[in-house]
């Protein structure tokens, strides 16, 4: 019962816990909300992002974890920290690395090789050449029995054992079978494959062969992928069929039924037709974020909407930082909740959709917004 209460907790915690972003300013740490003000005053020599509400910060040369108030709700005793998934966090400590819960207390976990990180509920063990699973209640799902799993994306891990690739699920099912020469990532029953020479679809663990291809990309957020034909790219729907026929130099995902493509050396905007939407007029193009907004670049990046009307000037850098990102599921570049993360001459900020300066604030370098 205890421990039912201390979960529910923490769950409350981290939904209750608002979005604060790490920044640098005169050579301190600090975090600030999207409000644009500071949350917690820079003074930290070394920080780390917020994950379930709680941050790994340095103190006097070690590290424990501060809630979204500044408090100290783990003391500073370990020699290093990572970032908090699944209520468990990997920390150093006397030179070895090990688990602890959100109290700080080292947990007992299942012998293995090295120390890994949660990620979808379940996190790696290596035993010797081979790879299995945990869960955070320190219980092994899945013995160790692979060569390689790759990182979970969505409750699903790619797998390879014998120089060939399958996928299974956070609970070690498999859900494509072990037999393929590559696989992609898993959408809707649907993965991307290559058998043999051949490159196709494994829909509902049904191979279906896409003709004359030698690459497809993952599926992203629509029931779409961009493929390469005779040097070519277009695109295929989830039952491997042209959409779009390959008529692109270079091409990236459907999102909000528009993707960027390039031709002739510049980049557009299509819709699902293949149709121009946006003219082929950048240097590079991203796709479009839930705000409505892309990325789009000449020199320096700038910010355009679905018909061009709404203009963010192109006098910026932009970037995601990819470790942390990856670990929360999310690769996007340019507008993420409301705010972009852009560097200018004055140093690294976030814009608003109206492209004002959040806070009116630049830092040395800030950090994507995190629970």
């Amino acid at each position: 019962m205890k421990k039912l209460v201390f979960l529910l907790f923490l769950l409350t915690q981290f939904a209750n816990a608002q979005e604060l972003a790490l920044v640098r300013k005169d050579g301190k740490f600090g975090y600030i909300s999207k409000s644009g003000e500071f949350a917690i005053q820079p003074k930290y020599k070394t920080a780390k992002n917020f994950s379930e509400g709680l941050a790994a910060a340095e103190e006097n040369g070690k590290w424990g974890f501060i809630d979204a108030k500044g408090e100290w709700v783990i003391p500073a005793t370990f020699d290093d920290a990572k970032y908090f998934a699944n209520g468990i966090c990997v920390v150093s400590k006397n030179k070895k690395w090990v688990y602890i819960n959100a109290k700080g207390e080292i947990l007992t976990a299942p012998a293995s090789d090295k120390v890994y990180d949660f990620e979808d509920g379940v996190a790696f063990i290596r035993q010797g050449d081979k790879v299995g699973l945990i869960n955070n209640k320190m219980e092994v799902v899945l013995e160790p029995k692979y060569d390689v799993i790759k990182s979970f994306q969505k409750g699903y891990a790619r797998v390879k054992n014998s120089d060939f690739w399958g996928i299974i699920d956070n609970t070690g099912k498999v859900v494509v079978e072990i037999k393929y020469e590559e696989v992609g990532n898993f959408y809707k029953n649907t993965t991307w494959a290559k058998s043999g020479k051949t490159f196709g679809l494994v829909n509902n663990g049904k191979f279906i062969v896409v003709e004359g291809v030698d690459k497809i990309w993952d599926f992203n957020v629509q029931d779409v992928t961009y493929a390469r034909k005779n040097n070519k790219i277009g695109f295929i729907n989830l039952e491997g069929k042209w959409i779009v026929e390959p008529k692109f130099d270079k091409a990236k995902a459907f999102v909000k039924n528009l993707a960027p493509v390039a031709s002739g050396g510049k980049w557009g905007y299509i819709n699902l037709k293949g149709d121009f939407v946006i003219e082929p007029k950048y240097d590079d193009a991203e796709i479009f974020s839930k705000d409505g907004l892309a990325p789009v670049k000449d020199s320096k990046w700038g910010f355009i909407d679905e018909t061009e009307v709404k203009v963010i000037p192109m006098q910026y850098e932009i970037s995601t930082n990819a470790g942390i990102m990856a670990m929360f599921g999310s690769d996007e570049k340019g507008f993420i909740n409301g705010l972009a993360r852009v560097k200018s001459d004055k140093g690294w900020g976030f814009i608003k959709p109206d492209g004002q300066v959040l806070g009116n604030q630049w830092f040395e370098n800030a950090e994507l917004f995190q629970k």
